[in-house]
């Protein structure tokens, strides 16, 4: 749907006011592609991913009813009953939907008389009428089924909150921006899947999805979706949603409805375009006017919030006005203090806009540490993106375009070298220089970042060989380039320590610890050096903080002891 001349301006405003050209995004997710297996057992295999979950079915193997009571004419023999279903948290890991449908197999075989067994459908229910065609399916292909428990799945790929390997996301300590292989929160592997179910799903027009999606109730599914959403199962809720929209994609409630479950989800610029679809579908569609004006004050855009607060008839609000006005307040207070260079009140005004309702602008984390960045507080800065919410990339890119997104990518380029990713730097800036080629901020810092990370890995050969002068000078050469890199200055402090230069090194260690106080290697180096020149008390308070922070390190326990009791022979021989 085009945008309203308002959402046009409003991005304009705060991307072109803030960062010149540049606008941004932020934090990476895999999802594995669950594969499914047939095994002897019973029943349809569940896979080891619940979001991708596929049914196919061969053309002309629907349920024939007409079909199965001439096969029980046929039958004079007594048919056996299915045996009464277990209980639906049999398999507490499978998202179902209504009962599962489990039957007993005898001797891993259906027998003939119980697939001439009619049973009425409302007694079965959802699941169970999924199972019989499943299994209808699979004999008609010659595959044994290997489980009973029947999930809806591939409706939408899903991402679940909080979870350390779901997608292509942020698995484990990557400050909750970036993928552990790369640098800045990518989600191939997802829009990778994503594009594999599509073209699966229609590549197979006698698939068992669309089977069963003719035989069922778009209506029904969003009723249930509503459950599992009020229910707080919000994953099921949004493929509940993807099947009916399936069935019916012309129904403006189903996309409002995805809108709620995708922003539950933390997927906030997926979520807008739901609900800019829904209004294009139904323009006077209050509520959808209503939730996209509360996602685009989230984002920071303040004026495409009020607009659509005004379209939102009885669901509009006069607080929300006032709130994404107090919002505007603080983000004018930003762009002046940015313009001023004035970094602490840029920090404190992000801060209250993100306080205001602004939670989910990427642009406002990226001022945070941007001005973080520019008063040498790099810990606070790497904290800051951290807390910026995960957004997929090609969402991002098509939401706020390839130079805002690049714009981002320029601080989180250098939040990244100051805290000693520089692979993560380096990829991270060469992406923004495909996308925004002319910008000279970006080709300075690509500049930057490549002579940091060439200085850095060439000190780092010479340390291992034992050239320790040659080492320190090599760091000393990425310190001119970027004067207060933590990695840098603890390296070469270690350098500095083998030549016995002590007094040099605990000066390069303090550096280190002055823009990152939680840098567990600087302030171990610098212990060592107070301990070596005899300052017992300042090595004391430098290993008691490390015993706190690794209470399980020998090392520190033995050199936190060994210092304590130099203190006492020192203080006996003083007295």
């Amino acid at each position: 749907m085009a945008e309203k001349p308002a959402e046009k301006r409003s991005r304009r405003g705060l991307l072109g006011a803030v960062f010149g050209k540049r606008g941004l995004w932020s934090k990476k997710c895999t999802a594995d592609k669950g594969n499914q297996k047939s095994t002897t057992s019973s029943s349809i295999a569940s896979t080891d991913c619940t979001a991708n979950i596929q049914f196919t079915k061969s053309p002309g193997t629907e349920l024939n009813p007409n079909k199965l009571q001439q096969d029980h004419k046929v039958s004079p023999e007594p048919i056996q009953k299915p045996i009464s279903k277990p209980s639906s948290n049999q398999n507490s890991s499978n998202h179902q939907l209504g009962n599962n449908g489990n039957y007993q197999q005898i001797n891993n075989q259906w027998p003939v008389q119980q697939q001439a067994k009619k049973v009425p459908r409302e007694s079965i229910g959802l699941s169970g009428e999924l199972e019989c065609m499943i299994n209808d399916n699979q004999k008609a292909k010659g595959i044994r089924a290997s489980s009973s428990n029947v999930m809806f799945g591939n409706l939408g790929n899903l991402k679940q909150p909080g979870t350390a390997a779901v997608g292509n996301q942020t698995t484990v300590q990557n400050r909750g921006y970036g993928n552990t292989g790369g640098s800045y929160g990518v989600r191939n592997t997802m829009k990778e899947e994503r594009q594999t179910s599509v073209s699966s799903n229609q590549d197979q027009p006698g698939s068992l999805c669309r089977a069963i999606s003719t035989r069922m109730d778009p209506e029904t599914l969003k009723i249930m979706g509503n459950e599992d959403y009020k229910n707080g199962n919000f994953a099921e809720a949004l493929a509940l949603y993807d099947a009916a929209i399936a069935i019916d994609p012309k129904k403006a409630a189903y996309r409002s409805n995805k809108s709620a479950a995708l922003t539950a989800l933390g997927r906030i610029i997926e979520a807008v375009f739901e609900c800019r679809e829904a209004i294009r579908m139904e323009p006077h569609y209050h509520r959808a006017h209503h939730r996209l004006s509360n996602l685009y004050l989230r984002l920071g855009e303040v004026d495409n919030s009020i607009y659509h607060v005004k379209h939102s008839g009885p669901e509009a609000d006069q607080e929300d006005i006032l709130k994404a006005r107090t919002v505007q307040t603080h983000l004018n207070k930003c762009t002046e203090a940015k313009r001023l260079r004035d970094w602490k009140t840029l920090i404190k005004e992000t801060e209250n806009t993100i306080a205001s309702g602004a939670d989910a602008a990427p642009q406002v984390y990226a001022l945070q540490a941007e001005a973080f960045l520019k008063s040498y507080r790099h810990q606070e800065a790497d904290d800051a993106l951290s807390r910026c919410p995960v957004f997929d990339v090609e969402m991002s890119t098509k939401y706020y375009g390839p130079i805002g997104y690049a714009g981002f990518l320029v601080v989180w380029a250098q939040v990244h070298m100051s805290s000693g990713r520089f692979g993560e730097a380096v990829e991270a800036i060469q992406r923004a220089n495909k996308l925004d080629r002319n910008n000279r901020e970006v080709s300075m810092v690509l500049r930057r970042v490549q002579a940091v990370t060439a200085a850095r890995s060439k000190g780092n050969d010479f340390f291992k060989a034992g050239r320790f002068q040659e080492a320190s000078a090599a760091y000393g050469e990425g310190l001119d380039h970027d004067s207060r890199n933590s990695v840098l200055l603890c390296n070469r402090a270690a350098c500095l320590s083998k030549m016995g230069q002590f007094h040099r090194a605990l000066e390069d260690s303090t550096a280190a610890l002055t823009v990152r106080p939680a840098y567990t290697k600087a302030r171990l180096r610098r212990a060592d050096c107070n301990a070596k020149l005899g300052n017992w008390e300042a090595a004391i308070g430098d290993y008691e903080i490390l015993r706190k922070e690794t209470p399980e390190d020998e090392e520190v326990l033995r050199a936190l002891s060994e210092s304590k009791m130099q203190l006492v022979q020192r203080r006996g021989h003083d007295s």
